[in-house]
């Protein structure tokens, strides 16, 4: 199988550091973003290369769009000096963040907030990177649980989460001509350290609760 090459958000931690060496093991060459872990993501990048990928880390802030122009620079330049090249063949959209926030409490700041990076910055960064794109890529987004069942103080990042969903059925229909196809991760409750590691952190008897419930 040839070597493809993947760019995954929010890979230096959780489930996009899992994807990036999932997609590593299989032969593949990664671009992973972060936001401030460095360290973390360098570590990931030395665990890909030492297994004989070739891998590189890009500082990327999904919650400031005006950012994104010069992120989109960023990859273009990475393909060209590392690969030789101006097309990539997945993309991950795995970047996000968590926080429990009661309806009642919700302020605009935490709206716009959420927005960016869950909503926003995935739909143009789909938009700005499809000319990137080999035909017959694949797109995964990341969703939520949370969409289908309703915990109280995730009406943000659940309600950003949907537009996600219906996004990416869109989507499927735009770029299927080209053979790509565009789909939704939906987990439940994970063991990582997203939203402060609520999971791993929370007392017995909340987190048996926590990973019973279906998400």
């Amino acid at each position: 199988m040839k070597a493809k090459i993947a760019l995954v958000t929010g890979g230096s931690r959780g489930l996009g550091k899992s994807a990036a060496l999932r997609l590593a093991e299989k032969g593949h060459h990664v671009i992973i973003t972060y936001h401030s872990q460095k360290e973390m993501a360098d570590d990931v990048i030395r665990e890909i290369e030492a297994g004989g990928s070739m891998a590189t880390a890009l500082k990327y802030d999904s919650g400031d769009f005006s950012a994104l122009g010069d992120f989109i620079k960023q990859v273009e330049f990475t393909l060209s000096q590392k690969w030789n090249t101006d097309k990539f063949d997945f993309l991950i959209n795995n970047a996000g963040v968590g926080a429990t926030i009661p309806f009642e409490k919700v302020t605009e700041s935490d709206f716009d907030h959420f927005m960016n990076i869950h909503f926003k910055s995935v739909y143009f960064l789909c938009q700005q990177l499809l000319p990137h794109m080999n035909n017959n890529g694949r797109i995964i987004n990341m969703s939520t649980g949370t969409t289908r069942f309703a915990n109280p103080g995730y009406s943000v990042y659940a309600s950003m989460k949907g537009a996600i969903e219906i996004f990416t059925k869109y989507l499927a229909k735009e770029v299927g001509p080209r053979g790509i196809t565009v789909n939704v991760l939906a987990p439940g409750p994970i063991e990582t350290d997203f939203h402060n590691a609520i999971i791993r952190n929370s007392p017995p008897e909340r987190r048996a609760g926590m990973m019973s419930t279906p998400l």
